[in-house]
């Protein structure tokens, strides 16, 4: 079935919501990520992926809050992963969003580096850690779903700016096709499949036409379909 622009800006406000309950209990996300790291005896490295995080999750976690606030980061994750496969296939091809959903995908896959991601202004989430912490373990983890969000946001915007170009596209292929059908039908002497308002008109139509140039039929004039754009 196919994903609508009104259901993906609703999809979106209920993804900023998560975000935003998420962001208030950043200390409580870096105090679970603490405690779970001096578990798996891995201190000394940083926060580098998603899937460090799933490892610490189902093998390192024993508080029932850490595990709480653990799953509530990665369910985000893949509700904003999941999101931008839904975005991508109203993209039709096109391209429209700009290459920003691949990035993006790229961002949120498990095992993708995000050590040197850091997330700045008017973001303050990095702000919001010590300097030891930004600099060196946590800066890339809690940069991750900020600028996600932000490309997010991006992609809804560009394709909710082309979808009407999108469907004057389709409306004139439509008249194109319609046009083309009277033609042949015309040439070929066959009848026309319109209602009978339409073919009552066109009757009258071929009637004025013998009339007015002592019977010869004249076929109408063929216009081809708009030009295509395509962005």
């Amino acid at each position: 079935m196919e994903f609508t622009m009104s259901e993906a800006k609703q999809t979106l406000k209920v993804l900023e919501q998560n975000c935003r309950l998420l962001r208030q209990q950043q200390v409580t996300f870096i105090t679970a990520l603490e405690r779970t790291r001096e578990n798996a005896h891995d201190r000394i490295k940083p926060v580098r992926t998603l899937a460090q995080v799933q490892n610490y999750l189902d093998n390192c976690c024993n508080n029932s809050t850490d595990k709480r606030v653990i799953s509530l980061f990665l369910d985000v994750c893949n509700n904003l992963a999941g999101f931008c496969v839904k975005l991508d296939a109203m993209q039709s091809g096109t391209r429209s969003a700009g290459g920003i959903l691949e990035q993006t995908m790229t961002l949120l896959s498990p095992t993708n580096d995000l050590s040197g991601l850091r997330a700045k202004y008017p973001h303050d989430v990095v702000n919001h850690l010590s300097c030891d912490e930004a600099r060196n373990f946590y800066g890339g983890i809690v940069s991750l779903i900020p600028i996600v969000l932000d490309n997010v946001r991006e992609a809804v915007a560009r394709l909710e700016k082309v979808q009407p170009q999108q469907l004057e596209i389709s409306d004139r292929r439509g008249a194109g096709q319609g046009s083309r059908q009277y033609s042949e039908d015309k040439a070929g002497g066959g009848s026309l499949t319109h209602n009978t308002g339409a073919q009552t008109n066109v009757s009258q139509a071929d009637s004025s036409y013998k009339k007015k140039y002592n019977g010869e039929t004249l076929k109408p004039a063929w216009r081809p379909a708009g030009r295509l754009y395509t962005t």
